[in-house]
């Protein structure tokens, strides 16, 4: 999760959003990614696709069973979508996300009944940290 922290870190110094994600296969990092959304002018350019996107390549596949996302904001609706499809075994989170988050926040995507795999999470971990960061980022876009 410091890793993942870190790069949330250089996703803010880059002008994004800062949210950093990191996907692990047998304590092995296969995947990382930040926002980029802003820079690439892609809304799917979230930091949970871009490491997803990245251990897939690595992998040579598109499915990444046994895998663990560690990603520092609660993802949206479209990040569990794209773990489902990934067939992500477990995903771990910093802190919610109380307008977007599709894991606990808002909507619990991942417990929803017709989905045909499951994702076991746990949230909470480095939160204070996790969630600082946001406030940082949306307080000086605000006074900007």
């Amino acid at each position: 999760m410091h890793q993942a922290l870190a790069l949330a870190r250089e996703a803010q110094v880059a002008g994004e959003v800062p949210v950093g994600a990191i996907v692990v296969l047998k304590d092995v990092v296969v995947g990382t990614g930040v926002n980029r959304s802003i820079q690439n002018n892609d809304p799917t350019a979230h930091a949970e696709c871009e490491a997803l996107r990245e251990a897939a390549r690595r992998l040579g596949n598109y499915r990444l069973p046994g895998t663990t996302l560690y990603v520092t904001v609660e993802p949206c609706m479209m990040c569990v979508g794209t773990m489902v499809h990934a067939r992500v075994s477990q995903l771990v989170f910093g802190t919610r996300e109380p307008k977007a988050g599709a894991v606990a926040s808002n909507v619990q995507a991942l417990q929803l009944p017709h989905w045909n795999h499951t994702i076991e999470y746990t949230e909470g971990i480095l939160a204070k940290e996790s969630k600082q960061l946001m406030q940082e980022f949306f307080r000086s876009r605000r006074v900007a």
